[in-house]
């Protein structure tokens, strides 16, 4: 694989497969790779990522913009731009956009999601 790079003026969201209100901009899928899987999800406000678990990946997230709360040690707590959290294997975790604006999550998996 080459070096990839995205305009921000081009990136190109869709409905995410699994969740009703979140759009997802995918960069790169293990189609690309076999190392990980980079996206942008953008979250409306009173919408839900349920408590769930990844196996064999890990989970990288970035907040970018907005804030809200992510289920991180069995516990929700207040997230919102700049904050970042990393999910091991098999460990619960969950987002909420309890705000008022989008919430923006660049989310790197490793490996790639299926």
């Amino acid at each position: 694989m080459n070096t990839k790079f995205f305009s921000n003026k081009e990136f190109r969201f869709a409905d995410h497969p699994k969740f009703a209100n979140v759009r997802i901009a995918t960069f790169i899928t293990g189609k690309d790779t076999d190392t990980v899987s980079v996206c942008l999800l953008d979250i409306a406000p009173g919408t839900e990522i349920p408590i769930h678990t990844h196996d064999p990946q890990v989970d990288s997230i970035f907040i970018v913009d907005g804030q809200g709360e992510a289920f991180v040690n069995c516990n929700w707590q207040k997230i919102e731009a700049g904050d970042y959290i990393f999910v091991p294997v098999s460990e619960e975790h969950g987002i909420k956009n309890n705000g008022t604006t989008s919430l923006k999550l660049f989310v790197h998996h490793s490996p790639p999601l299926l």
